[in-house]
């Protein structure tokens, strides 16, 4: 079985596909689905009952037993902490320090093992990821995997696949708006007609899957992408927030759950209410929201300000691809978020004109993400790629970069970079390198008390994630360096499986010490 897994901060989705139809279907894991009209996604909740014999609860059960209203064995929101650093800290729960990581294990592991109850053995497994996702994120994904004993992963960005997912034709550009949970992804894609020579980009085992060259493909090229730490997550929080200062409350969990649900109801209503009791103090509350209110709290955190900033990152780096605002064809809307009519509102007006689709906002992703069976993708790197170096003036250590962002691959030309010693008599160059964010506009996750919030890096200050530090020499040197000489020449390149190479030439004794050499890989 071909599965994939759209493995949300709200909820996860999975898909998997059926060979006869050549479609792709939503699997209904009755067991942790959430019940309803809806498609059956699994709440992306867990609840840990112990920590020592790694015996979790998770999906649709934890809130059927009302355990989302514990603030220690509860987690939500887990995916935005995964592969972050974090401020603060994860509670110590049965004798056990736990990570986003180790919940997030737990998570999709109890979600496979229940799979694998009413399912045939899953062959391959297709994951979505965020566009602003690190290296950090992808390669915890994959290790996870491996556990699982799969042959192939691939990935695809959660846009990307929602645009397949939404059943886009030859020759149509659509920008989609993939906003859940906890990350706000956005993606002008364009699908031409055509024989593939490739089934996608695989991650990790096996070699690259050829295709049947008397079948009939497509080829998904991605125009532009951007993506931010942003999410509904981060509205519940408000306006829980703005509850609590009206009521004059202490912020619970349980508010939090009322305040999404709420949220939930201005969805399809001008106003709804929620009763609230305090079992400390006895009182009761009857929390009411309209959505001229919700509209206000967006408007106060600057929300829909850091809506128009990725909308028009995006849209810029289509200029650069010669492509205009008139030339897009539809604008897709994933996510649940995307359900808030001030938000629809939003894209109205953004977009006037231009025809707006919604009606698959939990499925599309995962159900796209299928589409790799069928569709070639031609992509680039997000974000870009630098050399670690010691910064003498500020002591400190500082980043060069040698990849910059949206580069395509594979590379047709080299990148080159003269180095010499640091030290006297350096045995061999260490090459860390760092996957470098946006200098502006970029946000970080952290811990206020006991909960995970994001906030808005400051102006300038730049965002780096260290790729290789447990292996940073690339070569020896012999004899070795000394200070004040140029002493090799580095040549990097991209290949088509996104692997960072490096050519090491010694310009000392014009010997090559390292050919090739693959170093990370890339996002």
């Amino acid at each position: 079985m071909v599965l994939a897994i759209d493995f949300g901060t709200s909820n996860t989705v999975l898909c998997r596909w059926n060979a006869a139809t050549q479609s792709s279907e939503v699997l209904t894991l009755d067991t942790l689905a959430q019940r309803g009209t809806g498609p059956a996604v699994v709440p992306s909740l867990l609840y840990v009952e112990d920590a020592q014999q790694d015996q979790v609860l998770i999906g649709q059960p934890v809130r059927d037993r009302g355990l989302d209203g514990s603030s220690q064995r509860c987690f939500k929101n887990f995916k935005r902490g995964i592969g972050t650093s974090i401020q603060g800290f994860m509670p110590d729960l049965d004798g056990r320090t736990l990570s986003f990581e180790q919940v997030g294990e737990w998570f999709l592991s109890q979600v496979i093992a229940q799979l694998k109850q009413q399912e045939e053995s899953i062959d391959e497994v297709v994951l979505s990821v965020p566009v602003d996702s690190f290296e950090t994120y992808r390669s915890w994904l994959g290790t996870l995997c491996q556990r699982w004993d799969i042959n192939r992963v691939r990935m695809i960005d959660e846009p990307t696949a929602a645009a397949l997912g939404y059943g886009l034709t030859s020759n149509e550009t659509v920008l989609v708006l993939d906003f859940g949970g906890g990350t706000l992804d956005l993606a002008i894609v364009q699908l031409s007609g055509g024989r593939a020579q490739g089934l996608g980009y695989i991650l990790k085992w096996g070699q690259k899957a050829m295709g049947n060259s008397a079948q009939r493909v497509s080829t998904a090229k991605v125009l532009a992408k951007a993506g931010e730490n942003l999410g509904g997550s981060d509205i519940d929080q408000w306006v829980a927030q703005y509850l609590c200062d009206r009521h004059g409350m202490a912020l619970s969990p349980l508010i939090l759950r009322l305040a999404e649900q709420l949220k939930i109801q201005l969805s399809t209503a001008q106003s709804a209410s929620e009763s609230y009791f305090d079992d400390e103090t006895f009182e009761s509350y009857e929390l009411t929201l309209t959505r001229g209110q919700l509209e206000s709290i967006l408007q106060q955190q600057g929300f829909f300000d850091r809506l128009d900033e990725r909308v028009a990152q995006v849209l810029q780096q289509g200029r650069r691809q010669g492509l205009d605002v008139a030339d897009i064809d539809a604008v897709l809307l994933v996510g649940g978020t995307t359900q808030i009519p001030a938000i629809q509102t939003w894209i109205n007006t953004q977009f006037d004109g231009i025809k707006v689709c919604g009606d698959r906002p939990f499925t599309a992703v995962s159900a796209g993400a299928l589409q790799l069976q069928q569709v070639t993708l031609s992509d680039f790197l997000y974000h870009g790629y630098g050399v670690r170096f010691w910064d003498r003036r500020n002591n400190c250590h500082g980043w060069h970069s040698i990849i910059p962002e949206g580069q395509p691959y594979p590379m047709t030309a080299p990148i080159e970079l003269v180095l010499g010693a640091s030290n006297e008599n350096q045995p061999s160059i260490e090459l860390i390198i760092g996957e470098l964010g946006r200098q502006q506009g970029s946000t970080e996750v952290y811990f206020e008390g006991n909960r995970l919030v994001t906030r808005q890096a400051q102006a300038g200050q730049a965002v780096a994630q260290p790729l290789n530090e447990k292996a940073p020499n690339i070569a020896a040197l012999s004899p070795p360096g000394r200070p004040g000489e140029d002493r090799v020449r580095l040549s990097f390149t991209v290949d088509q499986d996104r692997l960072l190479r490096v050519t090491v030439e010694d310009l000392l004794t014009a010997e090559v010490l390292a050919k090739n050499q693959a170093v990370v890989e890339l996002s």
